[in-house]
């Protein structure tokens, strides 16, 4: 069987980084994902995906991107059920992330407001160290070796996401 998702989209918030009792680190994370094609209007139509990603990872998702960052994601698809305060069973399917990748410059990401942390990261101390590639490599970033400050996304459009397209 497979069960394999890769997207490319824009985060619609903040990253919420919390901590499981065990202190492991888990963020969730909502992706915008423009559709290939247009409506009716001629307008394109976006899909809005809730992703989870754990561990280091997580951290380091939650501390180099902020609301609208370009990243492309690498996961699972999951389904997990709970029953809520009226005795209903609620189902969420979600994006299990293994793998991400920050799709836009720096400065880019940088020169975007950072959001107001939630109450977990300052609890924790969750600083901005600064922006690059990160994924599951247990590699330091100073031991990362230096990359040309090239785009290799640079021929390629990114999705139009405006304010009136999100959910929220």
């Amino acid at each position: 069987m497979i069960n394999q998702v890769a997207l490319t989209g824009r985060l619609t918030k903040e990253v919420d980084l919390r901590y499981t009792q065990g202190g492991t680190a888990v963020a969730s994370f909502t992706l915008a994902v423009e559709r290939n094609f247009t409506n009716a209007q001629g307008e394109r139509e976006s899909d809005f995906l809730n992703c989870v990603i754990w561990r280091k990872s997580a951290e380091n998702f939650a501390n180099f991107t902020r609301k609208g960052s370009l990243v492309g994601i690498e996961g699972r698809l999951q389904t997990r059920s709970y029953d809520n305060a009226q005795g209903q069973r609620v189902f969420i399917t979600e994006v299990v992330v293994d793998n991400f990748a920050l799709l836009e410059s720096r400065a880019t990401t940088e020169a975007r407001p950072r959001g107001e942390q939630s109450p977990q990261q300052r609890q924790q101390g969750v600083q901005n160290p600064g922006r690059g590639n990160y994924n599951r490599s247990s590699q330091n970033a100073a031991q990362r070796p230096q990359q040309a400050n090239t785009d290799p996304f640079a021929h390629q459009s990114a999705p139009t996401i405006k304010d009136e397209d999100l959910p929220f």
